[in-house]
């Protein structure tokens, strides 16, 4: 692995959305270094949390453009990784934050 585990892994996601997803299809979402790849995500999860990747998903999300008081600037944009685990793992992500 080219950078620290938690270069790779910055942030656990939680909103309604990835916590469905966490209790239906055994995926977690994470806020993730923009220049990580998936096999550097895998390995820092796998590493992390001592369990066995299935499948990583990565998207890079766009910054809005926003107004500061009068003038427009745009919020930064970052990448998440969805990440399904193997079939009877699981993770207690809300420990990560």
């Amino acid at each position: 692995m080219s950078q620290n585990i938690y270069q790779v892994l910055l942030a656990p996601r939680m909103t309604e959305k990835t916590v469905a997803a966490s209790e239906s299809s055994n995926q977690y979402v994470f806020k993730v270094a923009k220049t990580a790849t998936k096999n550097d995500i895998k390995a820092a999860v796998q590493e992390l949390f001592e369990v066995k990747v299935d499948q990583v998903r990565t998207v890079n999300v766009k910054g809005k453009q926003k107004n500061f008081g009068r003038r427009a600037g745009k919020r930064s944009d970052w990448k998440k990784a969805y990440i399904r685990l193997a079939e009877g793992q699981s993770l207690d992500a809300a420990s990560a934050e």
